[in-house]
């Protein structure tokens, strides 16, 4: 076990391993002008595109866990850039449909190519993304993160001695 982990919390490891995982793809996406955060947007776009969906910012913040706000700033500063567009939504004027540019899904390409390396180099100790472990291991993430958390801490079980 790692230096100053021993004995730690699930939930002191969940974010160790968070920032170490935003860290590393912050310094890895950097030299393509990009951020974590952009990374995280861009990726879920081109993911999104290729299924030949053209998501509003709202979806995509739902895709993505950011906050809507969020979304739209690192949206305009993508767009400032040159690598998605925003388009009103013909089905709902209130909503902004988001896409990437060619230059946007050149940069998301070689940026997945990046990440993707990170993954390998992250679940090897696991026996590599492909293994039985690593599958296991991102089941029970997608298991956590579908848990719905309460920050005031109340349960069904509390609400219903009330």
């Amino acid at each position: 076990m790692s230096m100053g982990t021993e004995g730690a919390t699930p939930g002191f490891l969940v974010w160790r391993l968070s920032t170490k995982w935003r860290v590393a793809v912050d310094r890895a996406v950097a030299p393509l002008g990009l951020t974590h955060a952009q990374y995280a947007l861009v990726a879920s776009l081109y993911g999104m595109q290729r299924t030949g969906v053209r998501p509003s910012q709202r979806r995509l913040a739902d895709h993505t866990g950011l906050e809507a706000l969020y979304v739209s700033k690192l949206a305009r500063g993508l767009e400032s850039a040159g690598l998605l567009t925003r388009a009103k939504d013909p089905a709902d004027p209130r909503a902004v449909q988001l896409a990437l540019t060619e230059q946007g899904r050149e940069v998301t390409g070689k940026a997945i190519e990046v990440v993707q390396g990170l993954l390998g180099q992250l679940l090897a100790p696991l026996g590599g993304p492909d293994s039985p472990r690593a599958r296991q291991f991102s089941r029970d993430l997608t298991t956590l993160l579908d848990t719905p958390l309460d920050p005031f801490g109340t349960t069904d079980h509390e609400t219903e001695q009330s």
